[in-house]
């Protein structure tokens, strides 16, 4: 036998249950329309929601640093990767989010993965959503504090373990994404602070899918809900909504400074290329000149989820522009995926492990990019697979 035949095996039954794919790939930009097998597919899965990624103005300012800095940082930030302009984009960041420092990491990942166990130990709890992301969840393990588990944005629940346990530990930290990225809902992040206050506790904040999209001029679910200052680690990504790469955390200096000599992503890892930190800059400075971006993504939000309400299909509870469309069996949902794309539209499918088992969905992902044009013609499509494959009625 050879020595991965088991793999072999696994890979087999991914094949028999309907759920193995192939990765697409996309021959130009990351826009509305992205080029798959030389055609031009409307693209409703990138988390591109505002278009940064491809704005002039973006481009021309990562193209700029390449000539003043080169094409990478050469080492970690704590020996000579720290350079001027990732001071200057952490101090911008603070200042747009109406937050005391920021620390820039490689990745939203990387922040989750760092940050959790370095302000957590032995002796501590950590209290999470239960549909919080994976990174959260894998930033978790990685501490040496204890672990509870809250049923999705229960209060109930959540104040029951505090009352539980609260008492136990030295420092407890409650932590859960602003916004969920399978369903599109919002964590009660004013109840949380609440509880918080109440029982003593930290509060950390993944907003990866808030950030540019909700609040004033797109700072995020923080400001959507009036908390600055309040919650004490918001994390946020600069590849979603921000258009290019890595990821950030809001905190207090104290924190900051804790973190620049624990955080192992920023103690092992080369810091993210000049290149990279000037289009990010930019990136903020579209978001705090002009609210058109923002506005617009959410025009063609509201304009594709009332649609697909009017076609019969079930998106949700979703309160942003990631809207789910429910379909359960994870045949069905790779099915329904792959039909959508002989029709012109990228749609993937978001099955087992990503979601539970039976809770297969098409993801769709809005953008500020997209014309009145894509969505109508993504609308028929799914309206043509739907009545196919009996979805909807």
């Amino acid at each position: 036998m050879a020595k991965l035949d088991y793999l072999a095996k696994q890979v087999e039954q991914l094949k028999a249950d309907g759920v193995y794919r192939v990765l697409p790939i996309n021959e130009g930009p990351c826009e509305n329309r992205i080029t798959l097998q030389g055609k031009s597919i409307v693209n409703l899965s990138a988390n591109n929601y505002l278009g940064f990624a491809t704005h002039p103005r973006v481009i021309e300012a990562s193209m700029n640093a390449i000539k003043t800095y080169g094409v990478g940082a050469g080492s970690v930030r704590t020996i000579v990767g720290n350079q001027d302009l990732l001071v200057e984009l952490e101090e911008l960041i603070a200042l747009f989010k109406h937050e005391e420092a920021v620390t820039v990491f490689q990745s939203g990942l990387n922040c989750n993965i760092g940050v959790i166990q370095a302000i957590t130990d032995k002796g501590d709890l950590i209290i999470s959503d239960e549909l919080n992301h994976a990174s959260i969840i894998d930033g978790v393990r990685l501490s040496k504090a204890d672990r509870a588990v809250y049923k999705h944005v229960d209060m109930a629940d959540l104040e029951q373990i505090l009352q539980e346990k609260r008492s136990m530990y030295r420092n407890v930290l409650i932590i859960t994404d602003g916004v969920f990225s399978m369903d599109g809902d919002l964590a009660p992040l004013d109840q949380i602070v609440k509880l918080a206050n109440k029982f003593d506790c930290l509060t950390y904040v993944d907003d990866a899918h808030g950030s540019g999209v909700l609040g004033e001029n797109g700072r995020g679910t923080v400001d959507h809900f009036g908390l600055h200052g309040q919650i004490d680690f918001i994390v946020g990504t600069l590849s979603k909504a921000i258009g290019v790469v890595g990821g950030y955390v809001c905190s207090k200096q104290i924190a900051k400074d804790w973190l620049l000599h624990r955080a192992r992503p920023l103690l092992f890892s080369t810091a993210i290329p000049p290149s990279s930190i000037a289009a990010i800059k930019e990136s903020f400075t579209l978001l705090m000149e002009t609210t058109e971006h923002t506005t617009r993504l959410w025009e063609n939000a509201n304009y594709f989820k009332r649609h697909m309400k009017e076609l019969g299909f079930d998106i949700g509870r979703s309160q942003t522009p990631i809207t789910p469309v429910m379909i359960g069996s994870e045949a069905k949902t790779m099915q329904f995926s792959k039909e959508l794309l002989k029709r012109g539209v990228f749609v993937s499918g978001i099955v087992f492990p990503t979601v539970a088992k039976g809770k297969g969905r098409l993801r769709v992902m809005i953008s500020a990019s997209h014309t009145l044009e894509d969505l109508d013609f993504a609308l028929q499509a799914f309206a043509q697979v739907g009545l196919e494959l009996g979805v909807r009625s």
